[in-house]
């Protein structure tokens, strides 16, 4: 099997802050793993398809609004019409209201805050690509 992985990166607004301390809801990164996951499913069947469930999901790390996010994903089993998938997102960038409101920092080594794996199905009468 050809190896398909996806990446998006995004900054977490305040829009995104659900909790005190501008402190972002994890669900967020289950919205950022869907994205990923539609990427894949047209990279690999020429249609979006649909997320059938997660199997694990784990939240590792705080993200902030100002955070930098990395969400990366690939296709690690392709069966008739599923596809499970494993997802990680990063913190590569930190913001650094401590030295002004507009500094920030490049990561040296990114922050895993979420992984998780779970299924997406294309129905077969929607695979273009086979």
């Amino acid at each position: 099997m050809e190896k398909k992985t996806s990446m998006i990166r995004l900054r977490m607004s305040t829009h995104d802050a659900h909790y005190g301390g501008n402190l972002v809801n994890g669900a967020r990164m289950l919205d950022l793993f869907g994205d990923v996951a539609t990427e894949l499913l047209i990279m690999q069947d020429g249609d979006e398809g649909l997320f059938r469930a997660y199997d694990n999901v784990e939240f590792l790390a705080p993200v902030y609004a100002g955070d930098f996010i990395e969400a990366v994903g690939e296709i690690v089993e392709v069966g008739n019409s599923s596809r499970k998938m494993v997802f990680e997102a990063r913190k590569v960038i930190a913001p650094r209201p401590d030295i002004s409101d507009s500094a920030a920092d490049v990561l040296e080594e990114p922050i895993v805050v979420c992984r998780a794996s779970g299924t997406c199905v294309t129905p077969k009468k929607c695979q273009r690509k086979n």
